[in-house]
């Protein structure tokens, strides 16, 4: 199910594909949007040639990145004629995944839209050795205040990897996001039935409050051998 800015990412990608010509006189048929942590959007078309030519997902990143675009946070693509959600082709993919692995990809998924992380897309992939590409840490907006006010430090993930590192804290409100610039100082791997009430006091609960919450609100599949992620972090200006 998408966001409110999530769907507005689609709309700006359905808007620039009804707009491309239909008389053949330019073989422009895939129309993307991306989406920055700050909530701007940039759109672009495929650029189609006998020799080779970019996918609209390529164009879109390039004109963000001339732009002057914060770390892209979404991206969808959609057909000409009213051919809806394209996945990204292979090439796009390995793109997504050097250069913006915490993007969430938007692709049909038989039931409807969904928002992957652009990580997710490729199993078992080639990973760059010189990929160094800015990371994402997500939050409900709910936890704005407490982290920005450095009252919150730490915060506990499943099947959302996070890496030591450089990172920008990304708020998803439903009418903009917001982030602040942050670093993740260091996370630990617990199995989940194994969290200590050491390891709970970090989000100020005791141990069966934290494996209750995360169970109830976010993790509902998750299950005692599952390991999850205790990703301790801070705001670079102290904000």
């Amino acid at each position: 199910m998408l966001n409110v800015s999530e769907r507005r990412l689609l709309d700006a990608a359905v808007d620039t594909a009804s707009r491309l010509p239909a008389d053949g006189s330019y073989l422009n048929t895939v129309a993307s949007a991306v989406m920055d942590v700050h909530g701007d959007i940039y759109t672009g078309v495929n650029v189609y040639h006998f020799t080779g030519g970019p996918c609209a997902e390529l164009v879109a990143l390039g004109a963000a990145a001339g732009a002057g675009a914060g770390p892209i946070a979404g991206i969808v693509a959609v057909g000409d004629e009213n051919r809806g959600v394209m996945p990204p082709c292979g090439r796009c993919r390995q793109v997504l995944l050097d250069q913006h692995p915490d993007c969430h990809v938007i692709v049909p998924d038989g039931n409807g839209l969904i928002p992957v992380p652009a990580r997710d897309l490729l199993p078992y992939p080639f990973q760059h050795p010189d990929a160094n590409p800015p990371r994402l840490l997500r939050f409900n907006p709910r936890h704005w205040t407490t982290v920005v006010d450095g009252v919150k430090t730490a915060t506990t993930r499943f099947n959302d990897p996070a890496v030591p590192g450089p990172a920008t804290l990304l708020f998803e409100f439903d009418d903009r996001y917001r982030s602040r610039p942050g670093v993740v100082e260091s996370v630990e791997q617990v199995r989940f039935a194994d969290i200590t009430d050491a390891h709970a006091a970090l989000e100020n609960a005791t141990a069966d409050d934290l494996r209750t919450a995360l169970r109830t609100h976010y993790y509902p599949g998750i299950v005692d051998d599952d390991v999850v992620d205790f990703v301790r972090f801070r705001t670079v200006d102290g904000n």
